[in-house]
């Protein structure tokens, strides 16, 4: 069982930067992926970015990339999101998730744990 708990998400002003924490209780993180996605009100979850467990490998919606960045500390069981220019489209609760054994995807199905979840607001 792994628990995930994200934080650092606020309000911004557009072109600001937030950085997200993603914190796993449980045992082995350093074997899982982990991913981002983001849920706005009335949207479907979107996928945003995952990292491989080992960090050599990372992907990155089209809508942010050049803009955020996943990083992750196994030592700390620890995933981040940095996010830099911000833009109010950027409005959303973001949720990390962990994926057992796996490479990284976009699929959200293929994640077996996810966290609560922490609100970004980005105002124009």
């Amino acid at each position: 069982q792994v628990q995930l708990v994200e934080s650092g998400g606020g309000l911004v002003q557009a072109g600001g930067s937030l950085r997200l924490s993603c914190a796993a209780s449980g045992r082995s993180f350093s074997s899982y992926a982990m991913g981002w996605f983001r849920q706005a009100p009335g949207k479907e979850r979107e996928f945003v970015a995952a990292i491989h467990w080992s960090a050599t490998y990372s992907y990155y919606a089209d809508s942010v990339k050049g803009r955020f960045t996943i990083s992750r500390d196994n030592a700390k069981n620890t995933v981040y999101l940095q996010m830099n220019n911000l833009k109010p489209e950027d409005t959303a609760v973001y949720h990390c998730a962990a994926e057992i054994g796996g490479w990284g995807t976009r699929d959200q199905y293929q994640y077996a744990y996810w966290g609560q979840g922490t609100q970004v607001t980005v105002s124009s």
